[in-house]
C-alpha cells in the first residue's frame, strides 16, 4: 500500500486546541457497516451491552518535555522517548548542531545530563544523582503536548491531558480516546453489566514521527513497552465464553492487543512491540473499537482503516468533517465496528 491511500484534507480550525469543560461533553460518531449516527460521548452506553467487556490503556504521560542549554551555550528541548532503567532514556533532542556523546546537556538549570550516545534518530542520556528519573521529570519536566496543539501546556492539562484511570507512569503522549471518560460514566457503564479491563502500553514520541517512505512496506515501526495482566487475559475470555463483545479504547490498546495475540494465541505478560497495522491485517483481539480521529497519513490512522475497512473510514472522515467535528487528542470520538 502507498502512504497517499491515507492522506485525506482536513481544515485547521477543525485540529481542537484545548479540551471540552466536560471530558464527556465531546461528540460520538457511531459507525455500523455502511451508515453513522451523530451522538454525544455520554451517549456510548446506548451502544454497548451487559456482558461486553472494555478494555483501557492505563499509562500516565511523563512530565518528559524539558528545555536547557549545551556547554556551548546553545538551546536545546528534550523530548523523552522513553526511560531506560533509574536514571537512562532515550530522547530526541532539537538543536541547532547535535550534541555529541560525552557532552553534558544542563536542563531546566539543574540537571547535568550527559549524552551517552545515539541510536538511531534518538539520543542515549544519563541523568544525575540517586533519585529516580520518573521523580526528576515530574519535579523539573512540562508535559508534553502534541506539536498540532499551538500553545504551550498550561494548567488545566495536567488533569485534562491524563485519563481519570492514569496509573503506570511511562507515556509522552495521551492514550488519547481514554480522555473522554469521566468517573460517572464509568459508573453508569458498569452498573449495565459492562465489564472494565487494564493493559498499559507506554506511548512514545515516535507517535508524531511522520511516515517519510511513499511505499508503507519500507516504513519501519517505534518500539514501544506493553503490558497485558492475566486477569484481562481472563476477562476477555470469559467475554467471549459469554456472547460478549470485547471493545478496545483506543489504537494504544488495540496495538497491545494485536501484539500480545501475534502467535494465535494470547499471552499475559509484557514486551516491545514493533508491530505495524495495515489494511489485510486479521484482527484477533477485538470486535469493536474506540478512538478519537487521527492525522492524515499517520500509522494510527492506517490501524484503524485496517480495522474498519478503508473505503468505510474514509466515507466516515467525510463525514466527521463536513458535520464539524473537532479532531486528534482533544477533539471528538468515533465508535467503530471491526469491518469484515
Amino acid at each position: 500500500m502507498k502512504l497517499a491511500d491515507f492522506d485525506y484534507s482536513l481544515p485547521p480550525e477543525l485540529i481542537a486546541q484545548a479540551p471540552l469543560p466536560e471530558r464527556s461533553a465531546s461528540r460520538l460518531l457511531v459507525v455500523q457497516g455502511e451508515g453513522f449516527a451523530d451522538a454525544r460521548f455520554t451517549d456510548l452506553p446506548k451502544w454497548l451491552r451487559a456482558g461486553d467487556l472494555l478494555v483501557f490503556n492505563d499509562t500516565r504521560v511523563l512530565h518528559a518535555r524539558l528545555h536547557g542549554v549545551k556547554e556551548s551555550g546553545g538551546h536545546v528541548e528534550v523530548l523523552i522517548e522513553r526511560p531506560l532503567d533509574a536514571h537512562r532514556a532515550l530522547a530526541q533532542v532539537r538543536a541547532s548542531h547535535a550534541p555529541k556523546p560525552g557532552s553534558v546537556l544542563l536542563l531546566e538549570g539543574v540537571l547535568a545530563v550527559e549524552v551517552l550516545g545515539r541510536e538511531g534518530e534518538f539520543f542515549l542520556l544519563k541523568f544525575p544523582g540517586e533519585e529516580d528519573l520518573i521523580e526528576l521529570l515530574e519535579r523539573h519536566g512540562k508535559l508534553p503536548l502534541p506539536p498540532y496543539i499551538r500553545r504551550a501546556a498550561a494548567d488545566e492539562d495536567e488533569a485534562r491531558y491524563q485519563t481519570v484511570y492514569a496509573r503506570a507512569h511511562g507515556s509522552v503522549a495521551a492514550p488519547t480516546a481514554g480522555l473522554h471518560f469521566d468517573s460517572a460514566l464509568l459508573e453508569r457503564i458498569k452498573a449495565m453489566g459492562v465489564g472494565c479491563a487494564w493493559l498499559t502500553l507506554h506511548v512514545g514520541a515516535g507517535t508524531f514521527q511522520p511516515v517519510r517512505v511513499e511505499d508503507l512496506s519500507e516504513h519501519r515501526m517505534h518500539r514501544e513497552r506493553y503490558f497485558l495482566p492475566e486477569e484481562t487475559v481472563a476477562a476477555m475470555a470469559r467475554c467471549r465464553a459469554a456472547g460478549g463483545r470485547v471493545i478496545a479504547v483506543g489504537t494504544t490498546s488495540l496495538r497491545a492487543l494485536e501484539a500480545a495475540a501475534a502467535d494465535g494465541d494470547f499471552r499475559a505478560g509484557g514486551g516491545e512491540t514493533e508491530l505495524f497495522i495495515l489494511p489485510g491485517h486479521q484482527f484477533l483481539s477485538a470486535d469493536a473499537l474506540i478512538t478519537n480521529f487521527h492525522l492524515p497519513r499517520s500509522t494510527l490512522l492506517m490501524l484503524v482503516c485496517a480495522f474498519a475497512g478503508l473505503a468505510t473510514l474514509r466515507r466516515a472522515y467525510a463525514h466527521a468533517i463536513a458535520q464539524r467535528y473537532r479532531f486528534f487528542s482533544y477533539g471528538d470520538a468515533m465508535l467503530l465496528e471491526r469491518g469484515s
